[in-house]
This record gives structure tokens, sequence and C-alpha cells, in this order.
């Protein structure tokens, strides 16, 4: 058996900028992981694709995620896929943009090639990977990225400054299909400064990072969950956080805040509202 941890990950900034001719939207993101981590661990065995998971419940009725990243990896290799018995333990939350779905698939995707085709090019691997999801590129390599088009266009920029991040995802879903339905693109009143992000990036500035965290989706979301979004980001700003943004489609909210700050009063106050509260710290690239 091979195990390897699966980080979620975090949209420090979004802008959404066209609709595609293929029906998805190109994107200009800056994105994060994060030390917040499912598990995957995948065994060979008899028979054919066996997926258990630990902490969600799995769709019936159609493959998920993890074998169509099976079946596109070995179409990648040439050759029929072996048995495997893929293990999930999930920790990140589902339906929060917090990619924990992508995330999953990216991990198995590396796992596979370390047993199978140690030769892989990372950039191969990330093509199969946006097969399967448009975060997938994404989170098969980590770190702190650019990232455009649909997602498969990645530059790499220099790491986060030291600091640590409070997540917290409110009691209800916003599926991602549903939001990007509600969206048109260019009808913003703001966007975010992404060019200012990579800068202060390049800078180590943190404050500066902080003061550009932002999400367009904030501009589509349904009145409750916008009002419950902003009371979240104003309870993190009120205790330390340089900034606080959705992250991807929603909902689960993310505080930045420097690396010597408490987070345990924050900490308390969401989590007496809601189940899914955690801290993390940014983690490096992966590939």
């Amino acid at each position: 058996m091979m195990a390897q941890s699966a980080p979620a990950k975090v949209n420090l900034a979004l802008d959404i900028l066209r609709r595609r001719p293929d029906g998805y939207h190109d994107m200009h993101m800056v994105m994060q992981t994060v030390s917040l981590c499912d598990q995957v661990s995948v065994s060979e065995a008899a028979g054919g694709f066996a997926l258990r998971a630990e902490g969600i419940t799995l769709p019936e009725g159609k493959k998920t995620l993890e074998q169509q990243a099976v079946e596109a990896f070995f179409h990648a290799l040439g050759r029929p896929a072996p048995g495997l018995s893929v293990d999930l333990w999930k920790q990140i939350p589902a339906f929060a943009g917090l990619g924990g779905g992508s995330s999953d698939v990216a991990a198995l995707l590396r796992l596979l090639r370390a047993r199978y085709a140690p030769e892989m090019p990372s950039l191969e691997l990330e093509r199969i990977g946006l097969q399967v999801g448009c975060d997938v590129p994404f989170c098969v390599r980590g770190g702190t990225v650019l990232v455009m088009g649909r997602g498969e266009v990645l530059a790499d920029l220099p790491p986060l400054p030291d600091c640590r991040f409070l997540l917290c995802k409110p009691d209800f879903d916003l599926p991602t299909p549903k939001m990007f339905a509600r969206v048109t693109p260019g009808a913003w009143p703001e966007t975010p400064d992404i060019d200012g992000m990579v800068s202060a990036l390049a800078a180590g500035d943190l404050p500066g990072i902080a003061r550009r965290m932002s999400n367009v989706f904030k501009f589509v979301l349904p009145t409750p969950a916008r009002v419950e979004i902003e009371d979240i980001k104003a309870v993190m700003l009120r205790f330390g956080a340089l900034g606080a943004v959705m992250s991807g489609s929603g909902s689960a909210v993310v505080g930045l805040f420097r690396p010597d700050a408490s987070l345990q009063r924050p900490y308390d106050i969401l989590k007496r509202r809601y189940r899914q509260v955690f801290t993390a710290q940014p983690t490096p690239r992966l590939e």
C-alpha cells in the first residue's frame, strides 16, 4: 500500500475573465495549498476498481473522480489498469471551494505515477489531471501559483511569506456549477488586483498580499449566503486577520493572519456557530 497527503487549496484572489466557446470560463487566480489535508492510499487488488471513503458519502450510480483519474492515467500509458483499491480519509469539507475532490485526485495521480511511471514528467501528470477537473493540475503541483485558462496554465510564484490561516465553512453548500450559472463575466463593480498581489508576493509583503485578497464570486452570492459569509469575514478581521476572502465558489471563508497571531479567539467564536473550522499553514510545491 502507498499513501499520500492531499492538501486543500485556497484562492487568495479569483477573477473570472470570460466564458469560453467550450463552455468553461477563463480564470485568473492566485492559489495556495495549505496544511489541512485528506489522506489517500492505493494498493493493487484482485478484480477491478474499488473505492472506500471515511468522512464522506460516495455518489451512487456514476463514476467517481478517482475512477476517472485511474482510467485517464492508464489510458495515457497505453495499458489496461490493474485491479486497484483506493482508500480516502476525508477532512477537507465538501462543497467548500477548498478543492478536496481535486486534491484527492491529484494525490492519487502522484501515487500512480510513483508506482507505474516514475519517469512521467510533472506537466504530463497535470495534463492527465485536467481531464478529470479544472483544479486538478494546480493540486498536482501545489505551492503558490498563478492559475489561468480553465486551470491548465500555471506559473509558479514566490512562496507566500510565513503566515497562518483560519478556515471556516458555514453550514450550507454552494455547488460550483450553480455558482458559475449565476456568473456574467465582466459585470463586476471591481476586479481583484492580481498583478498587485503577484508584486506583493515578490516583495514578501504579507499585508500587501492580504489587502488584495478578493473573489468575484462574492458578487453573485445569494443574499442569505452573502450575509453569513460577510459575518464570518468580519469575525476574522475583528480578531486579527490581515485579510479574509471566500475561497473558490464557496462557501468556506479563509482568514490570513501573521505567523505570531493567536487564532484562539476567532476560532472559538466561529466554532460555537459552525462545525467545520480549521487552522492551517501554507505548504510548499508538491511537484
